[in-house]
């Protein structure tokens, strides 16, 4: 109810004031596609990231997407993995945003959070984030984001060159 209120107001539930910041804890669930184990399946209009398990389940995570124009959907990998990662703003968010610093140090203050999944030769990444009350949110650029809990416990379990789905 509170979403739908905010949203009238083209505001989130959260910056209402009413102390309603609370992530969906990750969690086992059934999961009868078939992928191979590792892959990583993200549902952007359901909030929801995937770890396949292989024995037909799969670790969901909550998550933050892709503002209304910056989403986007298809398969690509993980080419990367970082700790900590330094965050340099793109021109187009330097353009929409430019009284941003034009470079942000790994650590608790950065946008990426504790960890990122850099995804092929693109832009994007599944990322940490400094603001974990927008998890649920379409508020990114682009990027996939999870709490800095989630984004270490799924880091620790991808390997490099898995496969991550994007699913609008």
């Amino acid at each position: 109810m509170l979403r739908r209120a905010a949203s009238s107001y083209s505001t989130s539930s959260n910056a209402l004031g009413f102390g309603l910041y609370r992530v969906t804890p990750r969690e086992t669930v059934q999961f009868r596609e078939k992928h191979a184990p590792g892959t990583i399946i993200v549902r952007q209009r359901e909030k929801r990231l995937y770890y396949v398990n292989g024995d037909g389940t799969a670790i969901r995570y909550a998550i933050a997407v892709g503002r209304e124009g910056a989403a986007w959907a298809g398969v690509s990998s993980v080419s990367d993995k970082r700790e900590w990662p330094d965050w340099t703003p793109t021109p187009n968010i330097l353009a929409k945003q430019p009284d941003l610093p034009r470079f942000v140090e790994g650590g608790p203050a950065n946008p990426m959070g504790a960890r990122a999944l850099y995804l092929g030769a693109t832009m994007y990444r599944i990322h940490g984030t400094n603001e974990p009350w927008r998890i649920g949110e379409e508020v990114s650029s682009g990027c996939i984001r999870l709490s800095n809990d989630d984004i270490v416990d799924l880091y620790n379990r991808t390997r490099l060159g898995a496969t991550v789905i994007v699913q609008r």
